[in-house]
């Protein structure tokens, strides 16, 4: 049977559970990312910067099923378990793969990431694992886990994908197949509940929706600020996926190879940033300043990355860009620690309809932007365009956040979560 009711007694080796799972997740997802404009191109026999249009509606598809699906089945998962929502959404993710390796049309790619979309809550509902098996002090080093999940995917993932697109656009979705469903038989076997039975709670419709879910937690000070600070760094954090395989493209004449490369070190930093530095550098300092300084390196890189001239520079910004991704279990870490342990499922599920949301807006604003500047008839050549938009966003949000912890934790407090 799919759910059971065995909790997770023992949370060090749960968190390895869910570890695991994020990072086959990822590594599926990450398998695609450097052949996708290729089968964009052949599909639509439009040149890259046109089909980088495309690449930015099938995430915007992709995003919107995130945004409205995200808290029905946070909900669900406060109501039933974490577990069944695990392993469902790894089968439907599975099912997704096979139909976009099959796709003869772009409707047929459409399809498949609206499926993707609704199984999306697999990183939400690992959250609200991880917040279940967590004391409050250690949540935030504890949610780094999910990026370093992220991380050690988007080593082999990449990697193995640019390997894997050169026979051929369509044997990554294949592979990535197989990950998805090796997935669901890894969380079958070893997978134990998170949530007893007596911290749930009923199945309630007016809650299980964007605008329900953000009322009901809006009622926590400083909560609705925090999420629009982590909004605006999800719109600006989405950039890379949007236009990383254009950008180097037409950039530095990068193929799927090198894309899968620089990739695979962009996963390396995040999975060394958040498996192991963030529970060096949050513990001594609090989530409040780890935010204040992943922004920063965040801006440093975004603003690099916008200006260089020469493919070898990328590798001397990615130190800084995996430091910033500190940033989301900061900001995460601070929202948990106000919700009581029957809603987490409910934040974590509107957390990533917030992440949907700016998935809609990000592909659209950056690669609409990077065709703009990097056109033939361009008013200013800059392919790195996107970046300045993305530096932008991520002043934005510090600023936001730094309002919202006026009333609650100065930045200047080196342990707000622990008092």
């Amino acid at each position: 049977m799919i759910s059971s009711t065995t909790d997770a007694s023992n949370p060090k080796k749960a968190l390895v559970f869910i570890f695991a799972t994020v990072a086959l997740n990822t590594m599926g997802i990450g398998l695609i990312l450097p052949v996708l404009p290729d089968l964009l191109t052949e599909l639509t026999n439009a040149p890259l910067s046109e089909a980088a249009k495309w690449g930015g509606l099938i995430s915007l598809v992709y995003a919107g099923m995130q945004f409205l699906v995200g808290p029905i089945l946070g909900n669900l998962s406060d109501r039933f378990g974490r577990r069944p929502v695990l392993l469902i959404s790894q089968i439907t993710m599975a099912l997704d793969y096979i139909i976009m390796a099959l796709a003869s049309s772009l409707a047929m790619l459409f399809v498949g990431r609206i499926l993707s979309g609704i199984a999306g809550a697999t990183i939400a509902t690992a959250s609200a694992y991880i917040a279940d098996v967590s004391a409050k002090k250690d949540r935030t080093k504890n949610f780094g886990l999910i990026g370093a999940g992220f991380g050690i995917g988007f080593i082999f993932g990449p990697a193995i994908g640019g390997l894997l697109g050169e026979f051929g656009p369509r044997a990554p979705f294949y592979a990535a197949a197989c990950l998805s469903f090796a997935n669901f038989l890894l969380g079958y076997l070893v997978l134990p509940e998170s949530l007893s039975a007596e911290k749930r709670r009923a199945f309630d419709c007016r809650r299980a929706n964007p605008l329900g879910a953000l009322l009901q937690i809006g009622k926590f000070p400083g909560v609705r600020l925090l999420l629009l600070s982590l909004f605006l760094f999800e719109v600006a954090e989405a950039v890379y996926p949007a236009i990383w395989a254009y950008y180097t493209q037409v950039s530095f004449a990068w193929g799927p190879g090198e894309n899968g490369a620089s990739l695979a070190a962009v996963g390396l930093g995040f999975a060394f940033v958040q498996g192991y530095l963030i529970r060096v550098v949050e513990p001594q300092f609090g989530p409040a300043w780890t935010f204040f300084m992943a922004q920063s390196a965040n801006l440093f890189s975004f603003i690099g990355l916008a200006l260089i001239d020469a493919g070898w520079m990328v590798y001397v910004f990615i130190p800084f860009a995996a430091f910033g991704s500190m940033t989301k279990a900061a900001l995460t870490g601070l929202m948990a620690n106000q919700i009581p342990d029957n809603a987490q499922g409910e934040l974590q599920g509107l957390i990533y309809s917030v992440v949907g949301v700016s998935m809609m807006i990000s592909p659209v604003l950056m690669t609409q932007t990077f065709a703009v500047f990097s056109a033939g008839d361009a008013p200013v050549y800059l392919p790195g365009a996107p970046f300045l938009v993305a530096g932008s966003l991520i002043a934005l949000s510090t600023m936001v956040c730094l309002v919202a912890l006026q009333g609650q934790a100065r930045p200047a407090s080196a342990k707000p979560h622990r008092q």
